[in-house]
């Protein structure tokens, strides 16, 4: 690629503190994240030193209570954070929206005695998170997940198979939604399960057409006793704090969503401006130019969607729809994004020593995850129409 260094975003952050939070975290990305970011990916390496690096440096608990070691960061910047980390290697952005979502429920629904026990470790302490709510038969429909937790004096005792689990096999803690009653939504209750737990293990990691550093993998769960303190909420409550999780882990997929397509922007940006045809370099030609136009304002909207969603959350207002949108929108426009860019490099564009390929086929993967764009639609609908007739 050409040397061309890209602009940084110009954001609008909230305080002096966020606008140095940014700059770390942009020298974090520079230096340790995207020299290695190709090549790892390339080989499906995980980069666990860089978690620890975040954990390190306050990076992964930014929107938890100071209390228990988080950031106090208020979402508009924390997902500002993960558009930077996935601008850099999206398996780190996606790693980090992941982790803030296994930490979730213990936060937000956690007892003060469990949060002060667990939260620290968590937030601060090098450890990295896992969310099992899908299982193989229940991906769209969660409510219908069937792994069991069955009450054995102090204990329970957990069986069945989480699918498509984000870190599977490597997390330290794995937040696990498991039926406790009756069929349907009322029936599921969360847990914080130990990475260790006896009777825990994980399958041989997917085989991903982008995304490949970042394991994604079925967890099994054995006969996996765990104590009733590990258990996050009331009984019956786990869908819906793992409903409550999901609104805000889709602000961070459309974060992270919007970090790919600026990272393909710039790439197509640079390519453009270096590439010479007809004695001119390629980024004079209007039809291409209204493509690099097109892109950017895509990418404008999209991040201008998910800080809005952020605050309302961060205002404690209804946030679900705008959610919703934000994660529809801002994938697909990566979707669109990345496509062109691959086009504007041309056969460069469908090799590998070009990044545009693989932003392309990582972008593919939040269209799919944390809720199909399709179920973002029904959700949309859900708030404009209401609920479907039975």
């Amino acid at each position: 690629m050409p040397d061309r260094a890209p602009q940084p975003v110009d954001r609008q952050l909230p305080t002096d503190e966020a606008r140095d939070l940014i700059s770390l975290v942009r020298d974090i990305a520079q230096r340790e994240i995207a020299p290695s970011a190709a090549e790892e990916e390339d080989t499906g390496r995980f980069p666990r030193e860089v978690f620890t690096l975040l954990s390190d440096s306050g990076l992964l608990g930014l929107p938890y209570d100071a209390e228990f070691g988080g950031g106090e960061q208020p979402y508009e910047v924390y997902l500002q954070v993960l558009e930077e980390l996935a601008a850099a290697r999206l398996t780190v952005g996606l790693g980090v929206s992941v982790h803030t979502l296994a930490s979730y429920a213990l936060a937000a629904h956690g007892t003060k005695e469990q949060q002060t026990e667990h939260l620290p470790a968590m937030l601060g302490g090098g450890l990295l998170g896992a969310y099992c709510l899908s299982e193989p038969a229940s991906g769209s429909d969660a409510a219908s997940l069937r792994t069991k937790a069955v009450r054995d004096g102090d204990d329970w005792v957990i069986t069945g198979t989480k699918a498509w689990i984000t870190h599977g096999g490597i997390a330290d803690f794995y937040t696990v939604m498991a039926r406790t009653g009756v069929d349907g939504p009322r029936g599921i209750t969360a847990f914080l399960v130990p990475g260790d737990a006896e009777g825990l293990s994980a399958a041989v990691p997917e085989k991903k057409m982008g995304l490949k550093g970042s394991p994604t993998a079925q967890v099994h769960l054995d006969g996996v006793r765990v104590p009733d303190a590990r258990r996050l909420g009331d009984e019956g409550q786990g869908f819906a704090i793992a409903l409550s999780a999901l609104d805000s882990g889709r602000l961070g997929i459309a974060a992270c969503a919007i970090g790919v397509a600026q990272a393909a922007l710039d790439a197509a940006v640079s390519y453009a401006a270096e590439r010479r045809q007809f004695g001119k370099p390629i980024a004079d030609f209007q039809g291409l130019r209204f493509m690099l136009a097109d892109m950017a304002t895509q990418i404008e909207a999209g991040r201008a969607l998910y800080l809005t969603a952020a605050r309302l959350r961060d205002a404690g207002l209804p946030f679900a729809k705008q959610a919703a949108m934000a994660k529809l929108h801002c994938t697909d426009t990566a979707m669109r994004v990345t496509t062109d860019a691959v086009q504007i490099l041309g056969g460069y564009g469908y090799t590998a020593d070009f990044p545009a390929e693989r932003y392309m086929r990582e972008a593919k993967v939040l269209q799919i995850v944390e809720g199909t764009n399709q179920i973002q639609r029904m959700v949309i609908a859900r708030h404009l129409a209401g609920p479907e007739e039975r």
